[in-house]
This record gives structure tokens, C-alpha cells and sequence, in this order.
């Protein structure tokens, strides 16, 4: 066991086996902070969570490949994520936060090492929504890639931003089953938004983030997630949000995995969600 391996120790094994092929479609790395500074206008400093840790818990879980997210503390240096991504090309994929002073060299450069989307914050407590015309701009210089946009957004605001979304010339992916709190069940607005944008072609939503909707054991926030999948099976990603950043209590990852059953019964969905999607998205395998 390598020496960021510890934190495993009270980390369980998961009882649900992943299929080959698994991919953590939402899941960061942290510094270490010596060698990648978090950006000085953070709304949050996190502990460190190298690559190393990442890709332990990865093999702990049974884990082949991953998305690495980039966060919000690292602002626009993607060097971190960068860096993870080359220790491993063919397992690792990533979403950049870039602005408008990004030039076509460097989305070149993000593109040969391994982004395929960037990402965009509209929670209140990261900051809110960014300013609209940067984001119109970097869509703009990105919609003819081949990438996507994540968009992280607090669940009152899925209703006022469904036209815009309904707007983007690409693919959109909507983060953490749009922080929906689930306790409101399935019949809440921002839920019925959230599933009438999942039929447009273009929507992708990651039932990741139970563990931010809901509190153990997550049973809330499985009708939430067995929703999605029954909406979109085939433009929805699952990831462990690791390492959990701004969290409520600490999630075992096993917790999380062993919610795919319930949300996915069948062996098909479960292998579509957690294998097929995500390579078809992001290029695994090819």
C-alpha cells in the first residue's frame, strides 16, 4: 500500500461487484497543494487528495477508468488534473474551468491532454452563476470540438435556466441529478424540470451526489436517481464525487456504489450507466 493509501483503511469494500470497464464519471483531484497552489480567489481550501489517492481508491472499489472534474479551489490552472490524466492516458479523461482569456493553443493543449468539456459553476456558494457572456463565448469556441459543458447548478434554478440550456449547441451535462433535495421526492418542479430536459437529445445527467442530496443511507435519493435513469439510459454518468468536497459527513465510496442496484436493477442499465455511456462520450477504449 502506497503512502496515500491510509485513508482506506476505514473505507469497506463494496458489496455490489462493478462491471468491467467502470468509469467514475465525477471525481477530483487536490493538489498536493506545495506542488499545485489552490487559486488565491477560492471559496474553499481542501485537504490535499493527489492523484495517488485517487487512484487507490479507484483499485479499492474496482474502478477501471475516470473523469477527473476539475474543482473550483484550482480556479483555471488545470495543472493538477492535467497531471493526472498523463499518468495514465488511456484511464483518465478531464473537464477544464477555463474563461474567455483562453486562446486556441490552449484549448489545443487541453484537448491533447485528455479535456473533452469545461465546466461552469451557478451554485450560490461557490460564487453563482458566471458572468453570461463569458460563458457564451467559451461555448462558442468550444461547440465545434466535439466537447461538452457541465453545468453545476443548485436545484431552484433548474426551472429559470432550462431556456438557456435548452439554447446550447452541444451537449450539456447536468451535475449531481441537479442537487435536488430528496427529500421532496419525485414530484418536486425542480425533479419534473430536470426530466423534461432529459429528453432532449443533447442532456446528460450524473447521478452522482447522493450523498449531497440526501444523508445515509441515501434511500431518498434513489427514487430521484431511478428516475433519471428511466428518463435518459443512455446520456446518464455515475461518479463518487471523491474526495467530496464542501461535504455535510463523510461518504464511503462503498455506500455509493452499492446504490447502483437499487437505482439500476438490470445487469443492461447498470453496464449502460457505468461502462457504455461514458465511453462513448469521452472516447474510452478507442
Amino acid at each position: 500500500m502506497n503512502i496515500h493509501a491510509g485513508f482506506l483503511n476505514h473505507r469497506r469494500k463494496p458489496r455490489f461487484k462493478l462491471p468491467p470497464g467502470t468509469c467514475d464519471a465525477h471525481c477530483h483531484v487536490f493538489g498536493p497543494g506545495s506542488r499545485f497552489p489552490y487559486a488565491p480567489n477560492r471559496r474553499y481550501t481542501p485537504a490535499d487528495a493527489p492523484k495517488e489517492m485517487l487512484r487507490a481508491l479507484h483499485d479499492h472499489l474496482g474502478i477501471a477508468r475516470a473523469v477527473i472534474v476539475q474543482a473550483s479551489c484550482h480556479g483555471t490552472d488545470n495543472a493538477a488534473m492535467l497531471d493526472c490524466i498523463a499518468s495514465d492516458p488511456q484511464r483518465y479523461r478531464g473537464v477544464a474551468i477555463v474563461d474567455d482569456g483562453f486562446t486556441d493553443k490552449d484549448f489545443d493543449a487541453l484537448d491533447k491532454g485528455g479535456v473533452r468539456g469545461v465546466r461552469f459553476n451557478f451554485v450560490k456558494h461557490l460564487g453563482g452563476a458566471p458572468d453570461m457572456a463569458v460563458f457564451d463565448r467559451v461555448i462558442d469556441r468550444i461547440k465545434g470540438r466535439g466537447w461538452h459543458v457541465v453545468l453545476h447548478i443548485d436545484a431552484p434554478d433548474i426551472v429559470p435556466l432550462s431556456d438557456m440550456m435548452r439554447k446550447l449547441p452541444l451537449p450539456f451535462i447536468v451535475d449531481h441529478q441537479g442537487r435536488v433535495p430528496a427529500k421532496d421526492g419525485v414530484n418536486q418542479p425542480p425533479l419534473k424540470a430536470l426530466l423534461e430536459l432529459a429528453k432532449l437529445e443533447n442532456c446528460w445527467i450524473k447521478v452522482c451526489g447522493s450523498e449531497r442530496i440526501d444523508m445515509p443511507p441515501y434511500d431518498k435519493a434513489v427514487p430521484i436517481a431511478r428516475a433519471i435513469v428511466r428518463a435518459a439510459p443512455e446520456r446518464v454518468l455515475w461518479g463518487t464525487d471523491f474526495p467530496h468536497p464542501n461535504a455535510t459527513h463523510e461518504a464511503d465510496e462503498a455506500d455509493l456504489v452499492d446504490l447502483v442496484p437499487q437505482f439500476a436493477p438490470e445487469a443492461l442499465a447498470q453496464k449502460r450507466v457505468l461502462v457504455d455511456n461514458p465511453a462513448r462520450l469521452y472516447g474510452f477504449g478507442r
